[in-house]
């Protein structure tokens, strides 16, 4: 490796790396190795968004099949296995290996840029958890590449449809062990996330200048980190029910299959605002950039999210009513699902305040997040019903809950989320979706999804049950399944609209200057894309909206930008962390030994898991001794005015 580094910004040396130097260290700017040791928060936060896409396209085409099956009664598309396995894989898909680190890939790329930080506190931590999601990821879906076939137990997992006697082949093995890892990767990135918000935000970003956006993903890691443990304690038991021949679910043996679902919901609901936290996030920096306005009731709006994953923690045994918990227990539970309608309400409230008397603009974005509102206002409508226990005995396990979720989670959470994708397009990638084509897309989704999911209420109410893979003709529900299934087909033409105009929009679309909506927020303050440092000068902030106030007050920021400069200068310049690959060699080592723990049989299952093992070492040992080194680089100062 030669000497020194050199800066391929400014073209300055950087100084040679010291006691690191006897390891290998990746200096590629292009080509499928810098992707591979990056630890740029931009690129795994693209990254985890490309990934994210591929699996959001393949738990759509799950999704199709099970609507194809039961579009009409008594249909063969699927036999009933392969329905129990769609349905278990695109619940799986759609909430691990979509929605989550789709949200993961805005808190990585959009997140440093509002609080002006360069990156990360801990770049090479954030480039562990990309790679060990991408390792749990695999063993989720190797199934389909083995005879053993994907998982059928339900995307829930309930006992005792995971234990041997009913599973016996790879299948959750390879389920449980792939969770696991996604676990491991989100609790390393939440905890990179919380350190980052607390100490490297911008000289004057006091937490209540924190951008909103920033304080739903602080919120959401603290949800990850307090809710993904009881989740990692019922899959080890399952785990060693399945390898060891313990009972903690085996009924024959004295285990407590209810056990199961304590366990999974305490986690479980808290997932449900670790998913929909992030969309208000977005929602909350959209609303004010369009409708030329503060947003209405910021600290309220910042309390609300507070108190919603407060709260997300006291209402798990909701899903629990027809379980047998007793009068107590039940309307506990019923007041504190009540309750959580509260917060809710008031963001809902603030972001009608927001809009209220503003200039609205009605862009793409904009389009996207008021739709977010709406469906997720329906679906909320729905929530509250299920909190008086006697209304939820009735609709639970039917269809009417299946439409309730998808309002949420699809009308919450992926609507926000498309905003935000088409919102922030042109700052990370510099160029202009075509508003005919944007909103094109949107009115075919918006169409689409309603069409899907609104039919279902009536299925549910109508006695028809989920998980059900056939019906008979007789029994009252063709024609709303099968207007389902119409609308399932019109939805995914409006998914492929979206992603057809944005990866044109990628590659040939217009170019535009920074700050193309007159944002708000720090991250318009710098050109598009990004440069690798962020910010050429630490900014420093004055007021909320801090952009904003740069723009009418540029005298003053400018000599501060001049301090801040001299500062960086006898520093020797932006301090950037190396490239490495160490992450990626420890999140291999842990992908080879969980599949020597989950697919392996026996007679060889040892020595793969400890060749795993020791290959997981060897990365974290190198990755420690690297150091914390890196290079500086000379930021030109016009590149902050591009």
């Amino acid at each position: 490796m030669d000497a020194s580094v050199k800066s391929h910004f400014t073209g300055h040396e950087a100084p040679a790396p010291t006691k690191a130097s006897v390891f290998w260290r990746p200096t590629a700017k292009t080509g499928l190795m810098s992707w591979l040791t990056t630890v740029d928060h931009k690129k795994i936060g693209f990254l985890y968004g490309i990934f994210a896409l591929f699996f959001f396209l393949v738990g759509g085409i799950e999704a199709l099949l099970i609507r194809l099956q039961l579009a009409l009664p008594n249909n063969d598309v699927l036999t009933a296995q392969q329905y129990n396995t769609m349905f278990t894989m695109h619940g799986t898909t759609m909430i691990f290996l979509a929605v989550m680190p789709l949200s993961a890939a805005f808190f990585n790329y959009i997140m440093p840029l509002q609080i002006g930080a360069r990156d990360v506190a801990f770049p090479r931590l954030n480039a562990f958890s990309l790679w060990t999601f991408v390792a749990g990821a695999i063993i989720i879906n190797l199934g389909w590449f083995m005879q053993d076939g994907p998982p059928d137990g339900s995307w829930v997992g309930y006992a005792p449809l995971t234990s041997k006697t009913f599973n016996p082949d790879h299948s959750i093995d390879m389920w449980v062990m792939g969770l696991q890892l996604l676990g491991v990767a989100s609790i390393a990135a939440s905890l990179n996330f919380i350190v980052t918000i607390i100490n490297l935000r911008a000289p004057g970003m006091t937490m209540m200048r924190v951008p909103v956006f920033t304080w739903m993903t602080l919120v959401t890691a603290f949800l990850i980190v307090l809710s993904f443990p009881a989740i990692t304690i019922a899959l080890v038991e399952v785990m060693m029910d399945r390898l060891f021949g313990t009972n903690f679910f085996e009924v024959s043996n004295g285990g407590m299959p209810v056990l199961w679902q304590h366990l999974f919901w305490v986690f479980g609901h808290p997932e449900v605002y670790i998913l929909i936290l992030p969309a208000m996030g977005i929602v909350s920096e959209i609303l004010p950039t369009f409708a030329r306005k503060p947003l209405f009731g910021y600290p309220i709006v910042v309390f609300s999210g507070a108190c919603i994953g407060f709260l997300g923690f006291a209402v798990w045994s909701h899903h629990m009513f027809t379980t047998g918990m007793g009068t107590v227990a039940t309307a506990a539970f019923s007041l504190a699902t009540m309750a959580i309608a509260v917060p809710t309400g008031v963001k809902i409230f603030n972001w009608i305040g927001t809009l209220w008397g503003g200039h609205l603009m009605m862009r793409t974005p904009m389009m996207f997040a008021l739709g977010f509102v709406w469906m997720f206002m329906m679906g909320g409508f729905s929530g509250v019903m299920h909190a008086a226990a006697p209304a939820d005995a009735q609709q639970q396990d039917s269809y009417f809950v299946i439409a309730h979720f998808h309002y949420v989670l699809i009308g919450g959470s992926i609507f926000a989320l498309l905003a935000g994708l088409h919102y922030w397009f042109p700052l990370m990638f510099g160029r202009k979706v075509s508003e005919f084509w944007g909103k094109l897309s949107f009115w075919v989704i918006f169409a689409g999804f309603n069409i899907t999911f609104f039919p279902m209420h009536f299925l549910g109410l109508n006695g028809m049950p989920r998980r059900t893979f056939t019906y008979d003709a007789n029994l009252g529900w063709n024609t709303a399944n099968f207007i389902a299934t119409i609308g399932a087909f019109i939805l995914g033409l409006g998914i492929l609209i979206y992603f057809i105009v944005m990866t044109y929009t990628y590659f040939k679309g217009e170019k535009v200057k920074k700050d193309y909506w007159d944002g708000r927020t720090l991250e318009w303050s710098i050109p598009n894309p990004p440069p690798e440092y962020n910010f050429a000068v630490t900014p420093t902030v004055h007021a909320r909206d801090a952009w904003w106030y740069e723009k009418h007050h540029q005298e003053e920021v400018a000599k501060e930008k001049a301090e801040h400069a001299k500062e960086d200068a006898a520093h020797g310049g932006i301090h950037m962390p190396f490239q490495s690959v160490y992450p990626l060699v420890t999140s291999i080592g842990i992908l080879i030994g969980a599949i020597g723990v989950s697919v392996i049989d026996h007679g060889h299952k040892l020595p793969v898991a400890l060749t795993g093992a020791a290959i997981m070492l060897a990365g974290i040992y190198l990755w420690a001794m690297e150091g914390n080194e890196g290079y500086h680089i000379h930021a030109d100062e016009e590149d902050s005015h591009k």
